[in-house]
């Protein structure tokens, strides 16, 4: 896919070869001293499609089972996650698994991320890499990834028990593991983990012992807060910026401005003689390569027509990017001038029908031919980017029989495989060393950042090679929220109940992310007919945070808003009796309970109103009608005479069945409401000749301090169903109806397309 156009003669000038073959990582150290130190390590085959098999590679311990879990002979408890922690807290999540089971010391847990390049030498013993095993984002609670940390952590309990009671030759059944210790109530005897490790490392249980249910907030007792605060605070935590090796060179990047675009000249003898230039690196994706399956589908990772000026110093490669003359051939994506030209192509696609019939349900055409009272209103969502404050970034080191890397990719396995794939080498040659990934929010799935450094590195063999993108580049070349629109009709009835719903969306993008299994068109409607049309459009689009869900949830809540207004009913009233006959009760309770806890109804001063909204995320694709996360959100805000807009509170109350982490689940409710808000009132891109206008923070604002409103999260919606769904992305989608709603019952305004701020709310 790469090539090198032009590479200055300085690279070989006084060059000291860095070879990292002969080097000890720090895994490697982990798992010597583990066999030196009479360390345990353990773990367990779970599921099926895991199987453990004995790791033939000689720096690991032979008293090893299997390779998750290992116990020091000081105590510690080190736990080898397949988590990335995103700050989310999957780590944190893991461990807290482990603890439990283990009953071990919290205080004395450690938790690195699993070595890839084990897993394919040793027959899969993760099943990461074949994508058995895996998991970013929200879905750190995947079922099976739960059952399997606790299984590890049971297994461990119950091996170190037998060790215990063969040392004092008494029954099994009379030892007990608590805190660390394996204690001997009749004798009064006890021996810490770390003494019985080596021994209990050798055991083999008849059968592998059953793991305990889990209590809502059964784990959060264990700890407060992530297990990796204390280095972020310290500022010892590695991101992906911060790697460093020695030797090591920059890169600057910039790619076509026209998503799709190709590289057409550029001059290198205007920056050769700059300082500490290196070389350019044309980064060609017309170029053939053997593509490898990637752990997930639809996630895709290739990288755009780009150079790559690399330099002895990050600034040094800026400078010389900046001042380098170079022409693009834009390609088709230079035919979009203007956002306004996709606005209208999408507005005129909804006066057609779909190209996809999402569901057609009883005759919703017919019922609304035949109806007197339809009810209309067409909506907008903007291209928004998920806008982590880390720039995307990634580190190489390429040599005749390693490829080294260092990346805050929120899939291991995806980061693991890009390398492979790019560096043109076996997985077994490949050492990934995954950073802590920040923030996330869906940009960092897909790898791009890493694939070109890759590139880049392989074209300076022996010297790590960081690429960092500008904050422009960054924003510009963006996986978004893609630009939809949708038109939505109703029927109603005398009770001024929907009899009939119609939905035709239309947008850049694809996927309807539950639209089609919405409580409302899953039965509560009679009549229901969804169709979907794509525009296709040169910009990138990806998984930002809840895709498609957060502007189906604007949609069709403001729309139930309005058929509620035009009914004469209260919206929450209306909501209520609209689900009344629904299959999950959660909905109806996560309702009553934000609506008592918010106050709602309360006597509010002119220009105030208070909003309401509901919606699902991961429930499409289920025959459970209680799967996935339920959150409802009501909004209270303040609209002055001039229309300055204030959000004053928003409380949300949610149901994903069982909580874990109290704490945790508040952190991702507080910071799931915030990033709905900021993308409701504030987030749009705009094209201007096929180019994304928006580069940077004082162009694409955010929310300040100042802007926050009061935040509430209530429990009192929890039906206690038996799962632990998802919690990071269900909250975004409530918000921006429930803002919108709120400002209509205080202006007396509709507002139908995002950002809010666009919107003129004066009122008299």
């Amino acid at each position: 896919m790469m090539s090198t156009i032009d590479v200055s003669s300085r690279l070989t000038r006084g060059e000291r070869a860095l070879t990292a073959a002969t080097s000890l990582t720090r895994r490697d150290f982990l798992i010597s001293t583990a066999a030196i130190g009479g360390g345990m390590a353990i773990g367990i085959a779970w599921p099926s499609a895991v199987k453990a098999a004995p790791s033939n590679d000689p720096a690991v311990a032979p008293t090893e089972v299997s390779p998750w879990l290992v116990i020091h002979p000081d105590d510690t408890v080190l736990l080898r996650s397949p988590l990335p922690e995103s700050g989310n807290g999957s780590m944190t999540m893991a461990a807290l698994l482990i603890t439990k089971e283990l009953r071990s010391d919290w205080r004395k847990t450690r938790v690195e991320c699993i070595s890839l390049n084990r897993d394919v030498r040793s027959n899969h013993v993760y099943g990461a890499v074949k994508g058995d095993v895996f998991s970013f984002a929200g879905r750190s609670t995947k079922d099976t990834l739960m059952r399997l940390l606790q299984q590890v952590g049971a297994s461990a309990r119950e091996r170190l028990k037998v060790a215990a009671a063969e040392r004092w030759n008494v029954p099994v059944s009379e030892v007990e593991a608590r805190n660390g210790l394996i204690e001997h109530a009749r004798t009064g005897r006890s021996l810490r983990y770390g003494e019985l490790a080596a021994d209990a490392a050798k055991v083999k249980l008849d059968k592998e012992p059953d793991i305990e249910p889990l209590e809502d907030a059964a784990l959060g007792n264990i700890a407060r807060g992530k297990i990796v605060d204390a280095q972020i605070v310290n500022g010892n935590a590695i991101y992906g910026i911060d790697a460093q090796a020695p030797g090591m060179i920059y890169g600057a990047l910039m790619q076509s401005p026209v998503h799709g675009g190709k590289l057409k000249h550029y001059d290198f003898e205007a920056i050769r003689n700059m300082p500490g230039v290196l070389g350019i690196v044309v980064i060609d994706p017309s170029e053939p390569r053997k593509r490898l399956d990637l752990p997930l589908q639809g996630i895709e990772s290739w990288a755009q027509s780009a150079v790559v000026v690399v330099a002895e110093h990050y600034w040094q490669a800026r400078k010389a990017l900046e001042a380098l003359p170079i022409e693009w051939d834009d390609g088709p994506g230079a035919q979009w001038k203007s956002t306004a030209q996709l606005d209208q192509a999408l507005l005129e696609a909804l006066e057609h029908e779909g190209e996809k019939i999402v569901k057609d349900e009883g005759d919703a055409l017919g019922a609304l031919a035949a109806s007197e009272r339809i009810i209309e209103a067409t909506y907008r969502t903007p291209y928004a980017d998920q806008a982590p404050l880390e720039p995307l970034n990634a580190m190489a080191l390429v040599t005749d029989d390693r490829v080294e890397v260092w990346h805050s990719g929120s899939i291991s396995a995806q980061s693991f495989i890009v390398a492979a794939e790019e560096a043109e080498v076996p997985f077994e040659k490949v050492h990934l060393h995954q950073c802590l990934v920040g923030g996330n929010f869906g940009r960092r799935n897909f790898g791009d950042d890493l694939r070109i450094v890759v590139a880049v590195a392989k074209k300076f063999p022996g010297r790590p090679v960081k690429v960092i993108w500008s904050r422009e580049e960054m924003m510009r070349q963006g996986r978004y929220r893609w630009h939809t629109a949708g038109k939505l009709r109703a029927a109603l009835g005398d009770d001024g109940m929907p009899r009939a719903l119609q939905a035709r969306i239309c947008q850049t993008g694809y996927g309807v992310a539950g639209l089609d299994n919405v409580a409302y068109t899953n039965g509560l409607i009679p009549n229901v007919r969804i169709e979907t049309r794509e525009i296709p459009i040169h910009i990138l689009w990806g998984s930002y945070r809840a895709p498609g869900y957060n502007s189906y949830a604007f949609f069709v809540e403001s729309f139930i808003d309005e058929c509620a207004a035009a009914a004469n009913m209260d919206p929450l009233e209306y909501r209520l009796k609209l689900l009344e006959k629904h299959a999950d009760p959660g909905w109806i309770k996560c309702l009553r309970e934000v609506a008592a806890r918010a106050g709602w109804g309360k006597k509010l001063p002119p220009g105030q109103g208070q909003g309401i909204a509901i919606s699902n995320w991961g429930n499409w694709g289920s025959n459970d009608p209680q799967a996935g996360t339920t959150a409802a959100v009501v909004a209270h805000v303040e609209v002055s005479r001039s229309g300055e807009l204030r959000v004053l509170q928003l409380d949300i109350a949610f149901d994903c069945g069982r909580v874990l982490n109290r704490d945790a689940v508040v952190a991702q409710m507080e910071g799931g409401m915030l990033f709905g808000l900021n993308m409701s009132l504030n987030e749009e891109l705009n094209i201007a000749n096929g180019r994304i206008v928006e580069g940077n923070f004082d162009q694409y604002p955010m929310l300040r301090l100042a802007d926050t409103p009061r935040l509430n999260v209530h429990f009192g919606g929890l039906t206690g169903h038996a799962r632990y769904s998802e919690i990071g992305e269900p909250p975004v989608g409530p918000v921006g109806p429930a803002v919108a709603n709120a400002i209509f019952r205080a202006t007396g305004k509709r507002i139908r397309s995002m950002p809010f701020r666009k919107h003129d709310l004066r009122w008299t």
